[in-house]
C-alpha cells in the first residue's frame, strides 16, 4: 500500500513528520515522499540528514492556510498525513483564532485540495485533547476531526477514504514533559502542576507505526485510538529523579487532570480490538456504521457508558517501568 506510492506529509519537518519520512524512506520503497511545513530552514536540515534518499523525496514551503499552495502540492499524491497544527495548549488559549486558522480552516483547505485532486487514501493526525475538550486546542481538534470524518460523504462513490487517529502525549516530541522534566532535575527542581494528574503514553516510533498500520487497514470514516498505557505524571518525575524537589503550581489554563482518547459519549459507535479502538462514523449518509464494520471486520463492542481516559486506564506504568523508558527515550534524543 506504500510501495511506489506517492505521500504527502502536510507539518513533515516536526516531531512525527520528520521521523515518519525517515521511517517510510527506510523500511518501504515509496515512489515519491513530500514534506510540506513553513520552516525552511527545518527543510535545509531534514534534506542534509536524508541525502541518500534525496531523489525520493521532495519539499514544499507553505502553509496549510493557503488553499492554492496546498493544492499545488497535492497534485498527483496518491497518500496524505496530515499533521500540521498548531498544538502548544497555553498559547492557543491566548491566540485563539490563529490556531481556528491553521486547525480547523488550514483541516478543510486540506480536504478540498484533497477531493479537488482525488487523493485516494488522507490521514489526519489529532490528540486526547479533541475528546471531551476542555481548551481552545482540543476544541480545534475536535472541529478538524469531525471535518475529516464528513468528508467521506463529499467523496461520494469515489475511491477517497479519509480517516483520523487519535493518540495521547507522545514522549520526545517537541513540548513533552521529558525535555522539561529532565531540565528541571538538572537544577533539582521539578515543577508539576498536580499531584492527582495523569497522562497517556505513546512514543514517537510507536505513533509513527500505528499510522503506517491504518494507511493499510483504513476503510474511511473511522477514528483508531490505540491500547496505550499511562502513568502519574508525579512518578514520572520521580524516575527521571528520585532526589530533585518537586513543586505543584497548580493546574495550567486548558488542562485536565485526567487525558481521554474515548469519551462516554463515543462509547455506543466504538469498537474494541486487541490493540486498538475504533470509533466508527453515526452519519446516517456514511455506509461504514456500526454494524456494518463489526460483520466486515469483527471486534467486541463497547458497552454503553465506556470511556477511555489516563485516570481509569487499566494499564499503568510505574516508575520502574517509566526509568526504562525514558531511559531508551532519552537516549535517542541526547538527553543527560
Amino acid at each position: 500500500m506504500i510501495n511506489n506510492k506517492n505521500i504527502l506529509v502536510t507539518g513533515g519537518t516536526g516531531s512525527f513528520g520528520s521521523i515518519f519520512v525517515e521511517y517510510l524512506l527506510k523500511n518501504y520503497n515509496p515512489k515519491k515522499v513530500m514534506i510540506f511545513s513553513r520552516d525552511e530552514q527545518k527543510q535545509f536540515l531534514m534534506e542534509k540528514k536524508l541525502q541518500k534518499f534525496r531523489k525520493k523525496l521532495r519539499f514544499f514551503v507553505g502553509d496549510v492556510r493557503d488553499l492554492q499552495r496546498v493544492e499545488f502540492a497535492t497534485k498527483n499524491v496518491d497518500i496524505l498525513i496530515h499533521t500540521a497544527a498548531m498544538k502548544h495548549v497555553l498559547i492557543a488559549e491566548y491566540n485563539p483564532f490563529e490556531v481556528v486558522k491553521t486547525n480547523i480552516i488550514g483541516a478543510q483547505n486540506v480536504i478540498d485540495a484533497c477531493l479537488k485532486n482525488n487523493v485516494k487514501k488522507v490521514i489526519a493526525l489529532s490528540t486526547d485533547k479533541a475528546s471531551s475538550p476542555v481548551n481552545i486546542y482540543g476544541a480545534s481538534k475536535l472541529t478538524s476531526d469531525k471535518l475529516f470524518i464528513a468528508a467521506n460523504n463529499y467523496a461520494g462513490k469515489s475511491k477517497n477514504k479519509f480517516s483520523v487517529v487519535r493518540y495521547g502525549n507522545v514522549l520526545g516530541s517537541k513540548g513533552s514533559i521529558l525535555p522539561l522534566f529532565f531540565k528541571g532535575a538538572k537544577n533539582n527542581l521539578i515543577t508539576i502542576t498536580d499531584k492527582r494528574m495523569t497522562r497517556f503514553n505513546i512514543t514517537l516510533k510507536e505513533s509513527v507505526q500505528l499510522v503506517v498500520k491504518v494507511i493499510n487497514n483504513m476503510v474511511g470514516g473511522e477514528i483508531f485510538v490505540p491500547k496505550i498505557p499511562s502513568f502519574r505524571v508525579i512518578d514520572f518525575a520521580r524516575a527521571i529523579s528520585s532526589k530533585s524537589k518537586i513543586k505543584f503550581i497548580g493546574i495550567k489554563p486548558g488542562e485536565k487532570l485526567h487525558e481521554e482518547l474515548i469519551s462516554v459519549h463515543e462509547s455506543k459507535n466504538t469498537i474494541a480490538y486487541k490493540n486498538y479502538y475504533v470509533i466508527t462514523s453515526n452519519s446516517e449518509f456514511f455506509y461504514w456504521n456500526k454494524e456494518k464494520y463489526l460483520k466486515k471486520f469483527g471486534g467486541k463492542k463497547c458497552s454503553d457508558g465506556f470511556s477511555y481516559d489516563s485516570g481509569n486506564n487499566e494499564e499503568k506504568l510505574n516508575i520502574k517501568m517509566l526509568k526504562r523508558i525514558i531511559e531508551k527515550e532519552a537516549k535517542e534524543l541526547n538527553l543527560k
